[in-house]
């Protein structure tokens, strides 16, 4: 039997594949469940280790969770719940319909599950796009009104809603963290989000295209959001149950212009074309507070987008990515900067 197991859906994925690996590290039993949709490769590393078991699975399927509990584990002290259809255009491909049931009710699957096998937390990752626009500038708290702008939001507002309605009757204690946009290297590596796909572009491409120029975003490195979501599951479960937390870093509060500086101050011969576009359905002009995660988890990001910057470009340089225009390395063709 072991004293320590995590179960973690879309763990192949960008967020789950880093986590698994800290996780395994600290001795945790993982078991990831994905359905394996930009492949499995991220995984590879991990499947000598007697600690890392993998079950190929759709969570929106009514038995997942429960099907994939080995009977010689104890069972888990939580349930990470990762698997989506992640960002603004990737939902908006899909459309409404299945958007929602892998957002939101793959959502109500999962903590039905997790509620049935006894497990005492359910940890859910939602994202800062709920916010929105930001009404007055001031920097948007956990108690701010949620104002989703997209249909990936939306259906991120009503898992949210789905899981605090739970906090009062259900044993088991579910927690939410909205993480601002990621950024840096993981095991499956993404070049469609801001910070990476704004060095690759200018590394490979020499050049960049911004839209929504004086748009204001958050930040945060994929180390730095892992390491706040295990201090959520080494938390004190009463502590956690039914709280939200806002992941990232007051130094990753920057203007699109902020972070093409960073860039240029590394690759400088860079070319940069504006257009005022926007696009319906992803406004974002926003800075977040952090005050409640550093508060009560005592969280403290060790990253900047500065040191994102230079992690990407040097693993760009060095070739450590062969083919980095493949679209595996991105969730959806088209991206919205």
């Amino acid at each position: 039997m072991v004293d320590k197991h995590v179960v973690i859906t879309g763990g192949a994925g960008f967020i789950g594949s880093y986590l698994t690996g800290q996780l395994l590290h600290e001795g945790y039993h993982v078991t990831v469940v994905d359905d394996l949709l930009y492949g499995g490769e991220s995984l590879l590393s991990y499947l000598p280790n007697e600690l890392f078991h993998f079950v190929k699975a759709d969570v929106c399927e009514s038995r997942a969770i429960r099907a994939s509990i080995r009977s010689d584990w104890a069972k888990p002290q939580a349930v990470i719940h990762l698997a989506a259809i992640a960002g603004f255009p990737t939902c908006q491909s899909v459309g409404r319909l299945v958007a929602w049931r892998y957002n939101v009710e793959s959502t109500q699957h999962v903590f039905e599950q997790t509620e049935a096998l006894g497990v005492d937390r359910f940890i859910y990752l939602s994202t800062y796009s709920n916010y929105g626009l930001s009404a007055d500038g001031e920097p948007v708290t956990e108690e701010t009104p949620l104002n989703p702008q997209s249909l990936y939001a939306e259906t991120k507002v009503a898992s949210e809603r789905y899981l605090l309605a739970q906090t009062e009757g259900s044993t088991c204690a579910p927690m939410i963290f909205r993480p601002t946009t990621l950024y840096g290297l993981s095991p499956r590596p993404r070049f469609d989000l801001i910070v990476n796909q704004f060095v690759f572009d200018a590394y490979i491409r020499r050049k960049l295209m911004i839209y929504q120029r004086g748009y204001s975003r958050s930040f945060v490195h994929i180390a730095d959001a892992v390491h706040g979501i295990i201090l959520g599951l080494q938390s004190p479960v009463e502590s956690i149950r039914g709280q939200v937390f806002n992941v990232g870093a007051e130094r990753g509060n920057l203007t699109k212009d902020q972070v093409v500086k960073l860039i240029l101050k590394r690759l400088p011969e860079t070319r940069i074309q504006y257009k005022d576009i926007t696009f319906g359905g992803n406004m974002r002009d926003i800075s977040v507070s952090f005050k409640k995660i550093q508060d009560e988890l005592g969280f403290k990001a060790k990253y900047s987008v500065d040191d994102g910057v230079r992690e990407i470009l040097h693993a760009l340089q060095d070739g450590l990515i062969r083919e980095p225009s493949d679209p595996r390395y991105r969730n959806a063709r088209f991206i919205v900067q």
